[in-house]
Formats: structure tokens, sequence, C-alpha cells
């Protein structure tokens, strides 16, 4: 899966079907003003583990949401439209910026993105394939590491 609008190759991302709205990782998140619109700036990083290939992302905020997580906490999250590559399609969906730094999937796709045709096959893994090799092999190296 990838983000290819916010310069992001690929990215590991759950398929949850159980969210409404896709959720992203996101760290130094800072709000401006561009020109009377309200903007947001924040970084993606792709691996865990580590800040290689780290990504500063810019866009208008869309909306802001009160999200309940699957703990039952509510909490008020920034919400931006970003361009998803998953499985060779391109789709424009909504986005939560989120702290996802304890999760194991740097992103959730949640159902608003899936309804634009995809199917859910909770049997399988990884049908829109994984990172390469090199990449995996470095995302590795970092977290044996990284303290």
């Amino acid at each position: 899966m990838s983000l290819p609008d916010a310069g992001v190759d690929w990215i590991k991302a759950k398929i949850d079907t159980g969210a409404r709205t896709s959720s992203l990782h996101a760290f130094d998140v800072v709000e401006f003003d561009r020109e009377g619109e309200a903007w947001v700036r924040f970084r993606v990083n792709p691996w865990q583990h580590t800040d290689a290939e780290a990504t500063i992302v810019e866009c208008p905020i869309h909306d802001r949401r009160e999200v309940r997580s699957s703990s039952g906490h509510s909490q008020e999250r920034l919400v931006v439209l970003l361009a998803i590559r998953l499985v060779d399609r391109l789709i424009v969906s909504e986005v939560t910026l989120s702290n996802r730094d304890e999760m194991g999937f740097r992103m959730l796709i949640g159902r608003e993105a899936l309804r634009r045709g995809f199917i859910v096959d909770p049997a399988r893994s990884f049908l829109g394939g994984r990172a390469p090799k090199e990449a995996r092999r470095r995302n590795r190296g970092a977290a044996d590491v990284t303290p």
C-alpha cells in the first residue's frame, strides 16, 4: 500500500472493517493557516523502530471528528483527504491523523475506503503484497539497534 501524493512509496496497513474511517500514524502535527484555510503539517514514518524514509506532508484540514478507539476512549482527530494506492487501485479517502506508535501497523484502512469496491477475505493476508525484501531487511535491522 502507498500514499503517492504524500511521497510514501510503501506503508504497512491493516484492513479494519470495524473502523469507519481510515487512520494514519502521524507525529509532529502542526496546524497552520495558508491563505485563509486551515492546513496541517505532519510527519509520516512508514517504518516501525526507525525514521528512515520519514516524510513531511502538508495538506488542508478536511474536518475534525470525535473518534472512539477500540478501547472505548473518545478523542478529537484531524481528518485529511489522502490518495491511497491499495492493490493497484488509487482512491482518495478521508484519513484521521493519530498516534499509532505502539501499534503494529502504521495505517488502518476503514470501511469508507473499502466501500469503493474492495472485498475483504478474512482468511487471507498480504493480498496487496509485502514491502520489497530490501526495505523489510532495512526495517528489521533498524529494529535490532533501536532501544
